[in-house]
């Protein structure tokens, strides 16, 4: 099998979780606080897997409702017309604005679905100690990381559209309920991907060597 590189843990390195501050391991047992920042250091991100899988589990029971529900309620001229997210992709398509419809899909209806999938499949291959491409799995994570806050796109646009079309009698835009679910969706899964530890992707390879 191939060699592994040195790790940090190896050399008596930890890593800060705050500041990347690489401070030497102790012989004491004694609660390891940073030099630099204060913050407590951790071999390993604590209960990572447990904490990961609970907040997934909590992002797709909120997931359902954030796009059955409807995102904006639309008043004008005394009807009501309440659009959920897929309702509102559907109109701009409709109407030939391709462009408007892929980005609203894309980020608030895809990606969120991904990034849920890539979790359950991060902790799952970790969980059943898998072997499978480390670096592929380790790149999944940091994608994941990246696009993560971009799904917010659609609570922006909810944002805007409430604060300009205000026209009393003839016109207004309420946010929906569903605003609310996806805008927890977004930071439960932010906080997922925060929460998971990369290394412990390694830490199973370098164990069965």
């Amino acid at each position: 099998m191939k060699e592994i590189a040195t790790t940090a843990y190896q050399l008596g390195l930890v890593n800060c979780h705050d500041c990347h501050l690489l401070v030497e391991i102790p012989h004491a047992h004694a609660a390891l606080l940073c030099p630099r920042c204060g913050a407590h250091l951790h071999l390993r991100k604590p209960n990572s897997l447990a904490r990961t899988w609970a907040l997934v589990c909590a992002a797709i029971i909120l997931y359902i409702p954030a796009n059955v529900l409807p995102m904006t309620i639309t008043s004008a001229l005394g009807s009501k017309q309440a659009d959920t997210i897929i309702s509102g992709v559907i109109y701009f398509m409709q109407n030939g604005s391709w462009e408007i419809a892929m980005v609203i899909f894309i980020a608030s209806v895809f990606v969120p679905f991904v990034k849920l999938c890539i979790l359950i499949f991060l902790v799952l291959s970790v969980r059943f100690r898998s072997t499978w491409r480390p670096k592929d799995r380790t790149a999944l994570y940091r994608l994941t990381e990246l696009v993560g806050r971009w799904s917010m796109v659609d609570i922006y646009v909810v944002t805007i559209l409430v604060a300009l079309v205000k026209l009393g009698a003839i016109a207004t835009i309420e946010a929906g309920p569903a605003a609310v679910y996806f805008a927890s969706v977004v930071v439960i899964t932010m906080f997922a991907a925060e929460s998971f530890d990369p290394r412990l992707i390694w830490d199973v390879i370098e164990e069965d060597i």
